[in-house]
């Protein structure tokens, strides 16, 4: 046991930095090159006995942490490429608040048709039945509604539509 225990020593002052290095060039990261280099030594030390070149095996497993890495890293980027596509689809649905509030200071005959035409996307023949008004009527309102938020907001928005 000792025989083992001084050779896996000097295998790893021999072999680590050189590990490391490598592996550091690949993740560009120390602290994750040493994190993979030791990995790679502690997997060695559980199978030494049945490692036949322990200095190939050292090099095989932190490759294959290396990948693992990168596809872990490239998963992390494709959450964050989520949540920002998300978060921007948020951001354009929801209008700027004081659009928003500008809606909701609207008269209730023509805020309503404009909250479930524009923010609940129903249709208008939808919206007539909903509210109990004609299809005539609800696009007259939309219009309305269309002409005095614009009329508020000036030059602060190009088109209303």
């Amino acid at each position: 046991m000792r025989s083992q225990e001084r050779a896996a020593s000097e295998l790893f002052a021999a072999v680590y930095p050189r590990l490391a290095g490598w592996v550091r060039r690949l993740v560009e990261d120390d602290e994750t090159a040493h994190e993979i280099a030791a990995e790679a030594f502690t997997r060695l030390w559980a199978r030494w006995a049945r490692v036949e070149e322990p200095q190939g095996f050292l090099y095989v497993t932190a490759a294959n942490l290396v990948r693992d890495h990168w596809r872990k890293l490239e998963r992390e980027r494709g959450a964050m490429r989520r949540v920002t596509a998300q978060e921007q689809r948020k951001q354009h649905h929801e209008t700027d608040p004081s659009v928003r509030m500008l809606v909701q200071s609207l008269p209730a005959r023509l805020r309503n048709p404009a909250l479930l035409y524009y923010y609940a996307d129903l249709p208008v023949r939808e919206v007539a039945r909903l509210l109990g008004r004609r299809e005539g009527t609800i696009k007259a309102d939309l219009h309305a509604a269309r002409e005095l938020l614009r009329a508020e907001l000036g030059g602060h928005h190009d088109r209303i539509a």
